[in-house]
């Protein structure tokens, strides 16, 4: 009886603590994230880049902080799961080792729009350029907007060397010289020309399963 009234009494006093509830609740979620997330930093899968990884290039670094920055995560998952109906749509799952250079990655749950992560060399240049213009052009179902200011907009040359600098910090393995010139790279380069590099380029590394 002592055992189940101290237990109670126990209860009682973190129920009615708010500051002691979010403490505990803090640490425990804390220890947790650290069991799930720890041992990924540690593992060959998670990070060695898969045969045929490159860094991004300026225009494709350029062109994927504009698909953040217009959201298009919010709609498009870049993950493909290692299941049947997956596959037969989208093409060989989502390996952890193509996103090695990816900070952060853009993988995420919301399937509103297609997945993009096997995008890059199904459609031309000119393709991405109409839909991107104004998508119900080439799919009348869309309910996309339309992304034509994309065309309006240059990319600035001295935004890029800083990101490339910062990236390095983190792993991705930049040169001096491919710092020295990525400026150069993306002068006279519109949002547009970025956006359609960068979708260009996803998923054409396949990680060794």
């Amino acid at each position: 009886m002592a055992n189940n009234q101290a237990t109670g009494l126990s209860h009682e006093k973190i129920e009615t603590n708010n500051f002691l509830m979010i403490v505990l609740i803090l640490l425990v979620v804390a220890v947790g994230g650290l069991v799930e997330i720890v041992p990924l930093f540690f593992q060959k899968s998670t990070t060695t880049a898969a045969p045929g990884l490159k860094p991004y290039t300026p225009l494709q670094l350029a062109g994927r902080d504009i698909y953040i920055r217009e959201g298009c995560y919010n709609c498009h998952s870049q993950m493909i799961r290692p299941f049947r109906a997956e596959t037969l749509r989208y093409g060989e799952y989502s390996k952890a080792g193509e996103f090695v250079y990816d900070h952060p990655f853009q993988w995420g749950s919301k399937r509103t729009g297609p997945d993009l992560h096997r995008v890059g060399g199904k459609y031309s240049d000119d393709w991405h350029r109409i839909h991107l213009n104004n998508p119900r052009d080439l799919v009348p179902e869309s309910n996309m907007p339309a992304y034509s200011w994309l065309n309006k907009s240059t990319i600035d040359p001295a935004d890029m060397a800083p990101k490339m600098k910062a990236l390095r910090v983190v792993g991705v393995p930049y040169s001096d010289e491919e710092i020295a010139k990525a400026g150069d790279d993306v002068k006279g380069k519109t949002e547009m020309d970025a956006v359609v590099a960068y979708l260009q380029v996803l998923g054409t590394a396949s990680a060794a399963k």
